[in-house]
């Protein structure tokens, strides 16, 4: 029987929305509803048997994610979760930054424990920030490009309804 499942995420540029959206065409190929939604115009959780969780990674700061999983704790206590974050540690060269951002991932959905995060890398694009980002982005030497690996995204996705219980 194919499954309900709420895709929520936060964005700030776009990328963890088109990564939201690619997370939830797998799901839809692999039989299952799913409904893929800003969280911010999330009103109700009710009726769905799952939820994937997205946000982005900025500083070290989850967006959005902590409020999200608080508004709705009970609902989301109550079936599986999963959660992915986007940001630049995948790429990064600082040794254990994944990690830390792994775990900040799960932290920001306490007491939920999800059944599977994972972090993607992102994307910078320097033409979508404001003078003083893109300051910032050159004085910190930040890479700058596309580096989502959408495979890895796909294989990850297709192997939620298993890990789910779906």
């Amino acid at each position: 029987m194919a499954a309900r499942i709420l895709v929520a995420y936060a964005t700030r540029k776009g990328s963890t929305a088109e990564i939201a959206q690619a997370v939830g065409k797998e799901l839809q190929s692999a039989g299952h509803e799913a409904a893929v939604s800003e969280m911010k115009a999330v009103k109700s959780v009710g009726g769905y048997d799952a939820f994937v969780l997205g946000a982005p990674v900025y500083m070290h700061k989850i967006i959005e994610l902590g409020k999200f999983a608080k508004r709705f704790r009970d609902e989301l206590g109550s079936r599986p979760v999963a959660v992915f974050g986007v940001g630049m540690a995948p790429v990064s060269k600082k040794p254990g930054e994944v990690e830390e951002e792994s775990n900040l991932l799960s932290a920001s959905v306490t007491p939920i424990n999800p059944v599977s995060v994972a972090l993607f890398a992102g994307k910078v694009d320097p033409a979508q920030f404001n003078f003083l980002m893109r300051r910032m982005v050159e004085s910190d030497k930040t890479m700058v490009g596309d580096f989502r690996d959408w495979n890895a995204i796909a294989a990850w996705a297709r192997d939620l309804p298993e890990k789910m219980g779906l």
